[in-house]
């Protein structure tokens, strides 16, 4: 490590110990000392090669959200370098998530592809100063001749071919004369440097692959390294922001751009989103889509943007668990209820309140008129009183949940039960008379009730008190659904640390309910609206399954808010 390395990372060490973000203390820091003119420009540089997850997410908010709290710019560059993974499929989405999550590049979208003329070039000015040649070595010699962590490695027999072959083979490389394999071009460092990656790295390889934007004209592209510190120069970034895997890429990102003597960014590096129970690997997660473990990259299970777009994840919260967890260079796991307790934080002040029966038991109210209907009043969101009241129907049959009712119960349970009267939401007071059942099975298929029609709003004139509230659905006007029941994708929390990450799937991370029983003010629902399903979680309308008339609602997460027992226990110990 040069000085510079040194210097760069005791800076960032005393920004963090001062700051709950150290990235801006390095830029405040910057502004104060006149660095860069005062400028910040970062950029968001995926690689088109899959579909964005949360991972990205925290990427996207550091990079655009930074920009914007420092009235800078913040590009979208595509570091399109390999054609054989890229697809313009991922292009599209990747633009259209980082739109859903409110941010937008104006006219600055950019693709590596825009600059290999010029990338080219300085592969050609690096060849002429002596600091990078072609080497003939198969990619297995190549390999071989690295070295170890504890030993140094071997110079290429033809590390020192003269300046004039080393043109004239690339040159023919880049005219496509030469098979994959035959030649790549190197930098020329150091073959003994303790970090591996200055040992001579590849600047550029053979790939006769049709690329989506560039077609045939290419046949040999840059590799990352070589290209993302160019970009960042062509483009006056200020600041690059690259997750920590790359600190080690430092001093070859500095290297390049020392030697070809042009605008020099600073590479900063912090700690990349981990969260429990799911993956951060592209490459596996493209696997459960291809193994069909998932439907689809828009699985809801999957972390991915979309996923979470169409489970009915918001982009502000997305946006403020990015915020919540911080920026840090330290390695940390999130526990995967943070991330449900920001949507449910947030869900609780925003979604509508609605009663939906997901596995209903039909319950006919035996003294009520066969042919009367109320209109009850329900309260749309007890935390927003301006969202106001909603009419909901009440007939002669009901649906209640099946676990709403037992005909033997335990001493604990304070729901329906033979003889038991307990409140209907909104309603009334109903007691339990007695229960049909199936003759072959003995299944219970129907509890008969009386009510109390001195209780319409749910309190009894004379005062007594029940134990339970229930919610329920009039037969007569409930719309049917398929809801489905979402959960963690995998058992264990770190995955990734199992040899075979497809033999811990949770096998109870999806659960699908048909003829599922809701009020009829869900008809009007709309694809994506979130709301909270009482006493069941918070759910939102399919944007892709549902049709007309056959809706599909998917859990977005539980009431039960995992986080708050968490946060307790800590407190506690």
């Amino acid at each position: 490590m040069d000085n510079k390395d040194t210097a760069d990372t005791e800076k960032e060490t005393s920004a963090e110990t001062t700051t709950g973000n150290f990235i801006e203390a390095i830029i405040e820091e910057d502004l104060l000392t006149g660095k860069y003119q005062g400028r910040v420009h970062t950029r968001f540089p995926p690689e088109p090669n899959g579909y964005l997850h949360i991972g990205h997410a925290k990427s996207i908010v550091l990079n655009f959200g930074t920009a914007q709290k420092y009235n800078g710019l913040c590009n979208l560059r595509f570091d399109d370098t390999n054609p054989v993974k890229e697809d313009v499929e991922y292009v599209e989405a990747i633009k259209d998530d980082i739109h859903w999550l409110g941010y937008d590049w104006e006219d600055r979208l950019y693709f590596a592809s825009d600059y290999f003329d010029q990338m080219y070039s300085y592969a050609v000015q690096l060849v002429k100063s002596g600091r990078a040649y072609v080497d003939s070595q198969t990619p297995d010699e190549i390999r071989k001749n690295r070295g170890t962590v504890t030993e140094p490695g071997n110079e290429s027999p033809f590390r020192n071919r003269s300046v004039s072959e080393n043109l004239d083979l690339l040159t023919r490389m880049k005219a496509g004369e030469f098979q994959e394999g035959e030649h790549v071009l190197r930098a020329k460092i150091d073959m003994s440097a303790a970090n591996m990656l200055m040992r001579d790295p590849l600047l550029y390889r053979i790939k006769h692959a049709r690329h989506h934007r560039t077609a045939d004209k290419w046949c040999i592209y840059p590799m990352y390294d070589f290209a993302h510190c160019l970009e960042d120069s062509i483009e006056g970034i200020t600041h690059s922001l690259c997750s920590i895997e790359f600190e080690n890429n430092r001093p070859l990102y500095d290297w390049i751009l020392d030697a070809l003597e042009i605008y020099h960014p600073q590479q900063i590096e912090f700690a990349r989103l981990e969260i429990s129970h799911t993956l951060m690997s592209k490459r596996k997660l493209l696997e459960l889509v291809k193994l069909g473990i998932v439907s689809g990259w828009d699985d809801p299970r999957m972390l991915t943007l979309c996923g979470l777009r169409r489970r009915g994840y918001t982009p502000s919260a997305i946006r403020n668990f990015c915020n919540r967890i911080g920026m840090s260079k330290r390695y940390s796991m999130v526990d995967y209820a943070l991330l449900e307790h920001t949507i449910r934080e947030e869900l609780n002040q925003t979604a509508s309140r609605v009663m939906a029966v997901l596995e209903p038991l039909p319950v006919i109210i035996d003294n009520y008129p066969d042919n009367l209907v109320e209109e009850m009043d329900a309260v749309n969101n007890p935390e927003d009183a301006s969202a106001g009241t909603r009419k909901v129907p009440f007939s002669k049959v009901i649906y209640i949940e099946k676990e709403d009712f037992q005909e033997d119960p335990p001493g604990k349970f304070y729901r329906l039960a033979p003889g038991r009267e307990i409140r209907l939401r909104y309603a009334y007071f109903i007691k339990c008379l007695h229960v049909e059942k199936d003759c072959s099975s003995g299944t219970i298929t129907a509890l008969h009730c009386s009510y109390d029609p001195q209780t319409r709003g749910g309190s009894a004139p004379d005062g007594r008190k029940v134990k339970a509230t229930l919610h329920w659905v009039s037969a007569q006007h409930a719309i049917e659904a398929e809801v489905r029941l979402y959960d963690k994708l995998f058992t264990v929390a770190e995955p990734a640390g199992v040899d075979d990450f497809t033999s811990c799937i949770n096998s109870e991370s999806l659960r699908v309910l048909q003829e599922c029983k809701l009020e009829p003010s869900l008809a009007e629902a709309e694809s994506g609206q979130r709301f909270q399903f009482e006493r069941k979680g918070y759910f939102c309308l399919d944007n892709r399954d549902s049709q007309t008339g056959k809706p599909v609602f998917n859990r977005i997460v539980t009431l039960k808010d995992e986080w708050v027992r968490i946060q307790q226990k800590m407190k506690d110990e």
